[in-house]
């Protein structure tokens, strides 16, 4: 269920969020070499097994272990060893290595159990070399016999009963109940609930849906995560924003989208709000612009490593308004993400 106390505290918290919840995938990764990875496209097969999504998102795993992460906790040994056991733990749960994969997709769908609440299922379809007998036997064991299979549509689905607090491939820390793992082909996993999974095979069969968010989420060919997303007015109805101006604001956008990308030193974040015309833009703009000078007065408040951190995402924030399109941009040395990811 998701916390729309959270969600909704302002535009200005879900910027900072939005910068610091995906900075932070990274820590699910080691930094096993400094070499730069080659920049790819998602393999075209694990995008085909997305199944239709409200929100995408694409992560290039190779260049989150080759650039980012040495970037961000090279310099913290403690962290580092922290993100490496986040890892292990999740491979000795579930037999699957998230250091195997060069790139992981994400499909997320809202469903509305009640008018005031908004759920979110996600799968993960995850591409890269792996064994699929040696993942069902290795499963079998970390399950410790919490483990069952079902055939579906000629694939087997391998469901693992958790019934605990975990990190999801090492990256969301989230109460699992039952996990299910599928091999779509001889490089590809889905891994969600059994429904997600589901899902994932259905997709397959079907061929490519989302194209227009998997576009969205393609815009930075250089980024090392991509996102797109929907925002219906269902799951806009079900944020608090606390203040009317704002809301109505809120309320205008139709779909984000943006990337996070990285230099030799430095995180970047792009974020981009669609709104339904351009006076909503430009209305959505001016309130930024206002919540930016509301920031600076609250950084002073922060302990220095925040501080540090926010002021210069605050210094380098760059608001534009094309369209009916609100761009916010804005960059942080990656060294200094070290000092407030826990």
């Amino acid at each position: 269920m998701v916390n729309k106390k959270v969600l909704g505290f302002s535009i200005a918290a879900t910027l900072v969020a939005a910068t610091l919840v995906l900075a932070s995938l990274a820590l699910a990764f080691d930094a096993r070499s400094q070499a730069r990875s080659p920049r790819t496209s998602p393999p075209a097969d694990a995008l085909s097994y997305l199944p239709a999504s409200d929100a995408v998102m694409l992560i290039d795993v190779r260049r989150l272990l080759n650039e980012t992460m040495p970037q961000i906790l090279g310099g913290d040994k403690e962290k580092l060893a922290q993100a490496n056991a986040e890892i292990d733990k999740f491979k000795s749960r579930t037999g699957i290595d998230p250091r195997a994969f060069g790139r992981v997709v994400l499909g997320v769908r809202y469903t509305y159990p009640t008018a005031k609440t908004t759920k979110l299922e996600t799968v993960a379809i995850a591409h890269g070399p792996f064994d699929a007998k040696a993942l069902a036997a290795a499963a079998r064991i970390a399950a410790s016999g919490k483990y069952r299979e079902e055939k579906y549509r000629g694939a087997t689905i391998m469901i693992m009963s958790i019934n605990d607090q975990m990190k999801v491939l090492g990256l969301w820390n989230m109460r699992v109940s039952e996990l299910a793992i599928c091999a779509l082909d001889t490089k590809t996993l889905a891994i969600g609930s059994l429904s997600t999974v589901r899902a994932a095979i259905d997709a397959g069969k079907r061929g490519r849906a989302n194209g227009e968010l998997i576009a969205l989420a393609s815009r930075d060919p250089k980024a090392v995560i991509g996102f797109g997303a929907n925002l219906p007015r269902e799951l806009m109805a079900n944020l608090n924003v606390g203040n009317d101006t704002i809301a109505k604001d809120a309320n205008s956008i139709r779909q984000a989208y943006g990337s996070i990308g990285t230099t030799d030193t430095d995180l970047s974040l792009s974020l981009v709000a669609r709104t339904d015309n351009a006076e909503a833009a430009k209305n959505l703009g001016d309130t930024i612009t206002g919540l930016k000078q509301l920031g600076a007065i609250l950084i002073v408040r922060m302990a220095p490593a925040r501080k540090a951190l926010a002021q210069s995402a605050l210094d380098n924030l760059k608001i534009t308004t094309r369209g009916n399109e609100l761009e916010i941009k804005t960059q942080v040395a990656a060294a200094n993400l070290a000092s407030v990811i826990k």
